[in-house]
């Protein structure tokens, strides 16, 4: 039994789901331990192209269980709508593949709302946020403010518990916002349309892994946005609200005993960015519009167009350190073909100093990018299957960022299907 974690290196949005897809065949298990709706994993497979934001990526495997863990933000609204979304598609879900914990706290409608009403607030300071409730959400969770998913089962203590959390939230909405309060009748009709039905899911799943574990079951954790976006270590406060790193994994899963293998780190093989906060290697005009374009590179779950710019190696090396990771998958190499040269941010000056840290978010913003360029292919890649296949530039450059950042690349990828990937 080996386990693994798939975790984002940069700021999320380096195709996560696709490695997660890709491999999951070799598991028994995928768990998300963290995040909620707020991000997607886009997956490209033979049942069509999705972009999953709360149903863990090995779902279209059919050996496969799959667990939202105790530390996801558990959305049942939008989680019941994307479960029908995919099993439109042919795929089944059932208590016997999807597994939910009833440790896991549920988001509640007033947690969108919140976010809503303090970015409008924040204004021009705002953070960013995809208004998907998940920053009130983690605020009412670390102040044992949340009902978990196994009170479904408790109706009288379950009304008791939103009668008092009603209360008290109201408070917030109508004093600090000046917005409409909720009432216990809106709640509980929100209860029984969508929470009620995902009680078939919810279960003991540290109870699940623990005897998986005993059993020789491999298991797989699928993080959601990437090692500058963690609560801690990111690019603070333009971060979210829970950790993104692989060292949460088996805290978040319900399963703290769970030893990690692999940490596969992702990398974009260039530098891309959905939200607010700094992002040095940054490009601007038709230079990042063309890199836009060719990337297809607009959010899997707000549509919005991502920042862009070339790899930042400063950034990569201390995602893969924070991240703690054994292997590191680049995608989207094939982008690249279009460039005459490819540049690659290889340091920063900070204070006219020359710097290879990646610095404290408050002196972030002051950091400029050092660019340095390498020979481009010019050469379409997305056929090439074997690493001695893609053309020496290309090769050349995969090399070149593999010293710099010191992690093994293990995985290339040339393309969003599934086989699409050259494995070294």
């Amino acid at each position: 039994m080996r386990n693994c974690a798939i975790v984002g290196i940069n700021w999320g949005d380096e195709g996560k789901g696709r490695m997660v897809d890709l491999i999951t065949e070799n598991y028994d298990f995928v768990v998300r331990f963290q995040g909620g709706g707020n991000a997607g994993h886009t997956v490209i497979n033979e049942y069509g192209k999705f972009a999953l934001h709360l149903l863990p990526s090995g779902i279209f495997h059919k050996n496969v269980v799959n667990v939202l863990g105790n530390g996801v933000a558990l959305d049942p609204e939008n989680l019941m709508a994307e479960i029908e979304t995919v099993r439109e598609k042919g795929i089944a879900i059932n208590e016997n593949n999807l597994k939910i914990s009833d440790r896991a706290s549920l988001l509640l409608p007033w947690h969108r709302e919140l976010d809503a009403l303090e970015e409008e607030r924040l204004a021009d300071k705002k953070y960013g946020s995809t208004k998907q409730g998940i920053a009130p959400f983690y605020s009412d969770k670390y102040q044992k403010k949340t009902v978990f998913a196994g009170e479904l089962f408790y109706p009288e203590e379950l009304r008791r518990h939103l009668s008092e959390l009603l209360e008290w939230k109201n408070l917030t909405i109508e004093r600090v916002y000046g917005a409409k309060p909720h009432t216990m009748a809106e709640i509980e009709e929100w209860i029984e349309k969508y929470a009620d039905k995902i009680k078939p899911f919810v279960t003991d799943t540290g109870k699940l892994l623990r005897e998986a574990q005993k059993n020789g079951k491999s298991i797989m954790f699928e993080a959601q946005l990437g090692s500058l976006r963690d609560l801690d270590f990111g690019i603070a406060p333009y971060t979210t609200s829970s950790n993104t790193t692989a060292s949460y994994a088996p805290i978040g899963s319900g399963c703290p005993s769970v030893k990690i293998d692999d940490i596969i780190g992702v990398v974009k093989a260039y530098s891309t960015c959905v939200g607010e906060g700094p992002f040095t290697c940054e490009w601007f005009g038709p230079e990042a519009e063309k890199l836009r374009e060719a990337g297809g590179e607009y959010g899997a779950k707000t549509g919005r167009p991502r920042r862009v710019g070339p790899l930042d190696i400063v950034a990569t090396r201390y995602g893969v350190q924070v991240q703690a990771a054994t292997c590191i998958a680049l995608t989207k190499l094939d982008v690249l073909s279009y460039m005459d040269k490819i540049p690659v941010c290889t340091h920063y000056v900070l204070n006219g100093e020359q710097t290879d840290e990646f610095p404290f978010p408050a002196a972030l913003p002051d950091a400029k990018p050092v660019i340095e360029y390498l020979p481009g292919w010019g050469v379409d890649v997305s056929s090439c299957r074997k690493f001695e296949d893609l053309p020496k530039a290309a090769q050349d450059y995969v090399l070149f960022v593999e010293e710099k950042i010191g992690c093994h690349i293990g995985y290339v990828s040339v393309g969003p299907e599934r086989d699409s990937i050259i494995t070294r």
